[in-house]
């Protein structure tokens, strides 16, 4: 059987190891992340770019060495001359403003590598259907690479 490939950016990763949140919304989705994690990644060969592990490795020590942990054993997809220069591209071209260089480096890390689905949390620059729409319509201009389904851990549970 072959396994489809799911590119995990670092949101996920927050959202699992975080202590729980207060806030209903942000709760919701650490929990949401927990059960995709426990039922659903099996289903996947998971992979990491180096920039996910620098991502998680930032900020209060104790998370991040939760983080870290956590990504361990996750093969780490390299970034390569051709994902910097798509990623450059999608920043270039107006697909994702200019502040979001590292969500382009998820984005085109994940095409390049061939990816299935990346995963993540990040509305605002990935999972975000305006902009889904423009990489849909950029991309079928002219481009050689495959992107993946972009999409959140709750919609693996939709029945």
């Amino acid at each position: 059987m072959i396994m489809l490939k799911l590119y995990l950016e670092t949101s996920v990763i927050s959202y699992l190891t975080a202590r729980p949140s207060r806030d209903l919304i942000l709760a919701a989705h650490q929990q949401i992340t927990r059960d995709w994690w426990d039922l659903k990644r099996q289903n996947f060969q998971i992979f990491v770019s180096q920039l996910v592990i620098q991502e998680a490795g930032a900020g209060d020590s104790e998370a991040a060495q939760k983080r870290l942990q956590t990504l361990e054993n996750i093969p780490l997809l390299d970034l390569t001359p051709e994902v910097l220069a798509l990623a450059k591209a999608l920043l270039d071209d107006g697909i994702l403003p200019a502040r979001a260089k590292e969500d382009a480096l998820h984005l085109a890390a994940a095409a390049v590598h061939k990816m299935d689905f990346l995963l993540t949390w990040n509305c605002r620059h990935i999972a975000n259907p305006d902009i889904l729409r423009r990489i849909i319509l950029w991309h079928s201009d002219s481009s050689i690479y495959q992107f993946p389904v972009i999409c959140t851990p709750a919609e693996f549970f939709g029945e």
